[in-house]
């Protein structure tokens, strides 16, 4: 089973962002990849979080990508999430069970520059902001207890904390 866990910061994350960005970053280049960022709670120093990289790139193409790249991510373990609700945005995990013990990386491929930034300004605001880090992490905490096994459920609560984080930014 796929469960929400929060585990206490580990100092690796930034590393293992890194060696998947260095195999990202020309794989995704093809597409006119723009940017690509740490994201999420793994990309806040000290702060627990599930233990699943988040990454976001954006790119010039999000239509060539639909067409191309979701077959290479996939021989890279990453598991393209046709479902996701969100047409401006392609959404894959890596290390998804059954055929994995674990997920370990989260990729949000956009095209527009607006939800890139707002992934980067939450994180940054996290990271200036201990206080607000604190709050969001006791959230996490309470969020992942009541929805151990619905990940949609445990996203969506988030959302009115980070609009709120994000229209103080």
């Amino acid at each position: 089973m796929d469960e929400i866990e929060i585990v206490p910061h580990d100092p690796d994350w930034p590393a293992l962002y890194e060696a998947e960005r260095a195999w990202l970053v020309p794989m995704l280049a093809p597409f006119g990849l723009i940017e690509i960022a740490h994201v999420g709670s793994t990309a806040v120093p000290g702060l627990a979080a599930k233990p699943i990289i988040d990454i976001a790139a954006r790119i010039a193409s999000l239509a060539i990508a639909r067409e191309r790249a979701i077959v290479p991510l996939a021989e890279h373990g990453y598991r393209f999430w046709a479902a996701n609700p969100d047409p401006d945005e392609l959404f894959f995990a890596k290390g998804v069970p059954p055929h994995a013990p674990r997920r370990t990386h989260h990729l949000h491929v956009m095209e527009h520059a607006e939800p890139f930034r707002e992934l980067v300004r939450f994180r940054d605001r996290l990271r200036a902001d201990a206080e607000t880090a604190r709050r969001y992490e006791a959230l996490k905490r309470d969020l992942a207890a009541r929805h151990r096994t619905d990940r949609e459920a445990y996203t969506k609560a988030k959302t009115e904390f980070v609009a709120a984080v994000l229209a103080r930014a």
